[in-house]
């Protein structure tokens, strides 16, 4: 008599290594790099923001947003740079052109976006070359997505079992937070009468962020654990939160502008917190063998 399938089924084993030791080493960045990834995602975002809202002739809106752009842009170098240890392994990088290295990619593009942003800035606040200022402002709006997706993939595009197999999602995830950060900052620093188009990128940005968050760990389940119940989860859900109430008070900031700065405060928060979440979750799932192991059997079985 044939055997049922249910008969046939060997019982799921419990992975384990040589030690019970992990199979991954843990990455060895620090807290500068979702600083990095946060400074980054909002410069690139802004100069996008800043670009639409001259077009629509709010310059007060793009006037403030290519100041936030600059900014972010600025910070993020030296985040990397002090993850790095030294100056000359950023400026090394340079040396070459890696169309398949997310790393080389990412340090041309803020090579080339600083110079891009630090000319619109300068230009719009100094009437000096206004044509050169608005073909900067223009260029850095091309490179702004990029800029603020990259990480994404170079995050990604590692053995990391949290990170590597959220790919899909991970790019999106990115891409709605730094939307969020930029309108964010914007709403903070510009009048409520200007701050319409801001504040509308708040609540897409965020939402956009919780809909890829909640895609993610749906179709990662098992290795959404580290986002669910590990270290990374109470950022995690404090994100979330915040981020709904950003998008809520974002809203209604229309009529009261008290409520959209609340908001907007709220939503910086929430994206840096989903950032950081993501960056633990990250070792998390590379110190336990589970997340290692228990994937690369089912793939093996299909």
């Amino acid at each position: 008599m044939s055997k049922t399938r249910e008969q046939m089924m060997v019982p799921r084993a419990e992975p384990r290594t040589y030690y019970d030791r992990p199979v991954l080493k843990k990455p060895v960045w620090k807290w500068y790099i979702p600083a990095y990834f946060f400074t980054g995602g909002m410069a690139g975002a802004s100069s996008t923001l800043a670009f639409v809202a001259r077009l629509r002739g709010n310059d007060r809106l793009a006037r403030r947003a290519g100041l936030i752009s600059l900014a972010g842009i600025a910070a993020s170098p030296v985040f990397l740079i002090v993850d790095l240890g030294r100056p000359g392994r950023f400026y090394n990088m340079l040396r070459v052109v890696k169309p398949t290295s997310p790393m080389s990619m990412g340090t041309w593009l803020i090579s080339l976006f600083g110079p891009v942003s630090g000319g619109t800035a300068v230009s719009d606040l100094t009437g000096l070359l206004p044509s050169v200022g608005r073909l900067c402002e223009a260029l850095a709006a091309v490179l702004g997505p990029a800029v603020s997706t990259y990480t994404a993939v170079l995050t990604s595009d590692t053995a990391i079992p949290a990170w590597h197999d959220a790919w899909r999602e991970l790019p999106l995830l990115f891409a709605g937070g730094s939307a969020a950060s930029a309108g964010a900052a914007a709403v903070l620093i510009t009048p409520a009468d200007d701050a319409g188009p801001a504040r509308r990128l708040v609540a897409l940005g965020s939402l956009m962020e919780l809909a890829a968050e909640r895609a993610m760990e749906q179709r990662l389940g098992e290795l959404a654990e580290p986002f669910k119940s590990g270290k990374a989860s109470t950022p995690s859900k404090a994100a979330k939160g915040l981020l709904a109430v950003g998008a809520a008070f974002a809203v209604a900031g229309r009529r009261r502008p008290i409520l959209g700065k609340a908001g907007a405060a709220a939503t910086l928060a929430g994206v840096a917190l989903t950032r950081w979440s993501i960056f633990k979750a990250g070792f998390e799932s590379a110190e336990d063998p589970r997340f290692t192991v228990q994937p690369q059997r089912e793939r093996l079985s299909v």
